[in-house]
């Protein structure tokens, strides 16, 4: 149980509202533990789909980054853009894979910090359409790309706005749901990510036959079937009412949050007590948060949490999901021919678009977000160690065996790490810090992307060091250090409202412990409330012993 914390005495006014906002967010956070799924998708029908519709921002950049390294193995790009090696074959040198991969991590990394002051300040939905409107702009810089130089250029820009998708989607969802509909719609932006990966690797297979600029120009041209459906989603969609409670305009968070919801599913549900939950817990983090600033992440018991988040986003990188990344370009190099290494990777991205359904059903069982983290690090462990002692032996049928032991790593991933990171590092945060919390997270990922990005290819290029297909020991070295740190740092935040996560932290509960520690949530204010009404009533016996 968290322990009571004295605090000093209010206003009587001020306790009076105090008492009401109290009240109604006890019985709204009751009804949110009590919610089922059932109950939840229909109470919040609207938040569920506006929530999936502005998710599908993240198509674009799934698209293009696959594309980007699915384009190492495509005929047309090399022969346009690659150098001739010794035996006179074409590659894309590996300084500049390893070039292009990162300027589109650096351009990211920017475009985080940037969302983080604007979400913050102008809402969701406006940042995400200035971003939906530069990339409009950006798409013509691939289209009429003539050098590596320019599509490099391309890539650091473009990834300003994507950097800003990747966290506003997963941070709009995690707002505008229930409890109940918390995990499935913030996970569903790694479906979206599958999605546009599919469609980029669908596509080039289907243009290997093209002799000519337009089997590399045609897919960079499709980026700008997006932007304008998604801007009319973004102008319609309502506004997060945590967001607005945040900013003070709760007479627009409750019209907002009625655009939300709906009343078919039979409930008693109260629109003001829900504010009122969502205005408690701005009340718990203002008198423990000192303030919104990038820095306040490290500080306290945020420090903690920005920690954690940031670790989801690492384990993502670090369990070996470059080989996806490159897994076109692996399948190639391992001696397979062009048209079935395209088939394989088809096969990786549709379990990437169908392990976010699975990864709902495991939740709908029960199986914690902390549970899959850790079982599916454990099962990608094994499977990078036998596809590297694979590896080592050099014939077409270990190749192919190398190619359906990469599509069970797949399966292993995306069912766990690759879906629960989308909830995880929304859930984790405090709701005043959440949109920077989440862009450090996000950050510190594009950095590590980075790093990894300048490795990886020299460790697959031929002309480089040629590890090939042991470089899944590399990989399951760290995938091991993942598994420590999950075990050991990483909560469960499931079945949790905000408030008893922010409850949590600042009691400094174990990561093990959290689902069996009992949280006071309203003891701290029923105290001064009561204080100040006591006081008020010793003020009251005095004044009238004064006047006898």
């Amino acid at each position: 149980m968290v322990g009571h914390i004295e605090t000093p005495a209010i206003a009587v006014e001020d306790a009076l509202r105090l008492e009401t906002m109290v009240n109604d967010a006890k019985v709204a956070t009751e009804a949110e533990h009590n919610m089922s799924l059932w109950q939840a998708i229909k109470r919040y029908p609207k938040a569920s789909v506006w929530s999936l519709l502005i998710s599908f921002a993240v198509v674009m950049e799934g698209y293009d980054l696959v594309l980007l390294g699915n384009f190492y193995a495509f005929p047309e790009f090399v022969n346009t853009f690659g150098t001739a090696g010794p035996d006179g074959t074409k590659q894309i040198p590996a300084r500049w894979q390893a070039g292009l991969g990162n300027s589109a991590n650096v351009g990211c990394v920017l475009g985080l910090v940037m969302n983080g002051y604007l979400a913050e300040r102008f809402g969701y939905r406006k940042t995400m359409m200035g971003a939906l409107v530069a990339m409009i702009g950006l798409i013509f810089l691939f289209f009429f790309a003539t050098s590596l130089e320019m599509i490099l250029a391309a890539e650091f820009l473009c990834g300003i706005p994507w950097g800003i998708f990747q966290t506003l989607t997963t941070s709009y969802a995690a707002e505008v749901a229930p409890v109940a509909l918390r995990g499935y719609l913030t996970t569903w932006v790694n479906a979206c990510w599958g999605i546009g990966q599919l469609i980029a690797v669908g596509m080039l297979k289907g243009l290997l036959t093209r002799t000519d600029q337009w089997g590399w120009r045609i897919p960079y041209a499709v980026q700008w079937v997006w932007p304008v459906p998604l801007f009319l989603v973004a102008l319609f969609a309502p506004e997060s009412p945590w967001w607005l409670v945040r900013k003070g305009r709760v007479d627009e968070a409750k019209r907002n949050l009625r655009r939300l919801t709906s009343g078919s599913d039979g409930s008693d549900f109260n629109l003001e007590q829900t504010i009122a939950m969502m205005e408690h817990t701005h009340h718990i983090e203002q008198e423990s948060v000192a303030g919104t600033s990038y820095l306040d992440c490290f500080k306290g018991t945020d420090l903690r949490r920005t920690e954690i988040s940031a670790g989801c986003w690492i384990v993502q990188t670090l369990c070996g999901s470059a080989f996806m990344s490159y897994s076109t370009y692996f399948f190639t190099q391992a001696g397979l021919p062009t048209s079935s290494a395209f088939s394989l990777s088809m096969g990786q991205y549709a379990i990437n678009t169908g392990g976010t359904i699975v990864a709902w059903g495991l939740m709908a069982l029960g199986i914690g977000r902390r549970t899959l983290y850790l079982h599916g690090c454990i099962w990608m462990c094994i499977t990078l160690v036998v596809i590297g002692g694979v590896s080592l032996v050099h014939s077409t049928a270990a190749s192919w065996a190398a190619g359906g032991l990469l599509l069970a790593w797949s399966v292993a991933y995306q069912f766990t790490v690759g879906t629960v990171c989308f909830s995880l590092m929304t859930e984790i945060p405090s709701r005043r810090l959440v949109i920077k919390t989440v862009n450090v997270g996000r950050g510190l990922y594009c950095v590590a992307n980075i790093v990894i990005g300048s490795v990886t290819p020299y460790m697959l290029n031929p002309t480089a060091w040629n590890w090939g297909g042991k470089t899944a020991f590399f990989w399951a070295g760290f995938n091991f250090f993942c598994i420590v740190w999950i075990f050991f740092r990483l909560p469960e935040p499931s079945k949790l409202t905000y408030a008893e996560l922010d409850k949590l932290f600042e009691a400094k509960v174990p990561a093990r412990k959290f689902q069996q520690t009992a949280v006071d949530l309203f003891g701290r204010d029923e105290a001064r409330i009561h204080d100040s009404i006591e006081e008020k009533e010793d003020k009251s016996v005095a004044q009238h012993v004064e006047t006898l």
